[in-house]
């Protein structure tokens, strides 16, 4: 019988199915931050519970920490700190390998692990954070999951779950000068809604998918969670295996036929099936509070929920593009990765931000990524256009009382989610590609990339 990717990824960890239907899967990784691991791994210690295979085990300092130059264990965070060193005794005692404050390999998680080679092709991955999916991108099925739960896949490596519904979105086609894989899945959320892919697994597949970089697989996979999808997923290919190769942590080869068998059968059913035309897609930005407000840079914001409209301060009818914006973010487990960093710096190379943007940051998405970017001048290039360069880190996009941007401002921003106060009180963030970021930095305004980009030759 023909078989999804999906199906042969949970059908070779299935355990048991209850008589209920759900069943029980082995977890082959677990990763922590320290928002929420050192609560789960004290939790285990007063019950006298260990954790079963502490080398599955991983740990990282990315949430609570800042992106400040020369950041240690004291964090804007009001109680920051506490997160930071208790996190680091329960790895410590749990024998969990971490990536701690400015250890060199630090960075955000959904990053640090495909760098590292802990991803790999038809793997079982769990952490506590949504965006776990982005890790679909290397042919495993990685999803968030709670923290409670994270005690029980490192205590049993398990985990129980109802069998979720499939799905493929197909990109055919090729894409447009100045288009990018955010493009493609604002366009994804935006036709289908903030809830179309809620209870299933996602698979991205199609032409336009085959033709993506790693890095641009990972973007599109890390936000099946605005879509509301379980997860994201691609099938694994000589990109994944070139990606991975050399890796710490990856095999020392790539021969495994299994890895070969990743991939969607002919004739395999899914629950559901999209398909969208890739070179119809546009450069997009959010106009209101969740992903699937998103439109055209040069379309008209249409009607929507009073109270999006009401906090973004935008009408209906309004020209998205030349919306005045006051900062501007490249950064989070999105687009924070070289590839995003060098196109970004194509754009501002030679450039200047306007003189009205308070606030302009670029975040490195792990010290990795910060180190090559410095190799290759990239951050003299931001440097010199007026932006500010950071330390990895989830901060700035995912505020817990720390850093932030003045209250109230207009942030166009590389990030995942513009629900409100997601970047800091009253904030009013415009998700788009770095490109666009970019773009509207230097023109102090909603910008069209590609009026700045340059064609590669």
């Amino acid at each position: 019988m023909a078989q999804t990717l999906f199906d042969k990824i949970w059908n070779q960890h299935t355990v048991a199915v209850s008589d209920g239907g759900s069943a029980l899967i082995t977890i082959d990784r677990v990763f922590l931050h320290e928002r929420t691991g050192a609560a789960a791994l004290k939790r285990m210690a007063e019950m006298g519970r260990a954790v079963l295979d502490p080398a599955r085990v991983f740990a990282v300092m990315d949430h609570i920490v800042d992106t400040r130059i020369g950041r240690g264990d004291d964090t804007l965070m009001p109680g920051g700190s506490g997160f930071i060193t208790e996190t680091r005794a329960a790895c410590r005692e749990a024998g969990i390998r971490l990536f701690d404050v400015n250890d060199r390999d630090q960075g955000i998680v959904h990053i640090i692990s495909g760098e590292q080679g802990i991803v790999l092709p038809g793997l079982t991955l769990v952490a506590p954070d949504s965006h776990t999916c982005t890790q679909g991108a290397f042919g495993a099925l990685a999803w968030g999951i709670g923290s409670s739960e994270a005690e029980h896949a490192m205590v049993t490596g398990t985990l129980r779950l109802e069998r979720p519904k499939t799905m493929r979105v197909r990109f055919e086609g090729e894409l447009s000068f100045g288009v990018t894989a955010k493009d493609m899945i604002l366009t994804l959320i935006a036709q289908h809604g903030a809830g179309g892919g809620a209870g299933h697994v996602v698979e991205f597949a199609g032409e336009a998918v085959k033709a993506l970089d790693m890095e641009a697989r990972m973007t599109l996979c890390n936000m099946a969670t605005e879509f509301s999808a379980m997860t994201g997923i691609i099938a694994p290919d000589a990109k994944t295996f070139e990606y991975l190769s050399g890796r710490p942590l990856a095999p020392a080869d790539f021969d495994d036929p299994a890895w070969a068998e990743l991939v969607s059968d002919a004739g395999a059913s899914f629950d559901r099936e999209i398909t969208i035309d890739a070179s119809q897609i546009a450069p997009m930005v959010s106009w209101g509070t969740s992903p699937e407000q998103a439109i055209a840079v040069d379309g008209k914001v249409p009607g929507g929920p009073a109270q999006a409209h009401v906090y973004m301060g935008l009408p209906a009818g309004q020209t998205l593009e030349g919306t005045a914006v006051d900062a501007a973010f490249i950064g989070s487990c999105t687009n924070s990765r070289i590839s995003d960093l060098r196109r970004a710096a194509s754009i501002l190379h030679g450039q200047h931000i306007a003189p009205s943007i308070k606030k302009a940051l670029v975040v490195p998405g792990s010290l990795a990524v910060k180190r090559q970017a410095e190799t290759e001048g990239l951050d003299k290039v931001f440097e010199a256009a007026g932006f500010e360069w950071r330390m990895s880190g989830c901060s700035l996009c995912f505020y817990a009382g720390g850093e932030g941007f003045p209250e109230g401002s207009r942030t166009i921003s590389s990030t995942n989610r513009n629900f409100e106060g997601r970047q800091g009180p009253g904030i009013r963030t415009h998700i788009a590609s770095p490109e666009t970021v970019a773009a509207s930095a230097i023109a102090g305004a909603i910008a069209d990339p590609r009026a700045y980009a340059k064609e590669e030759a």
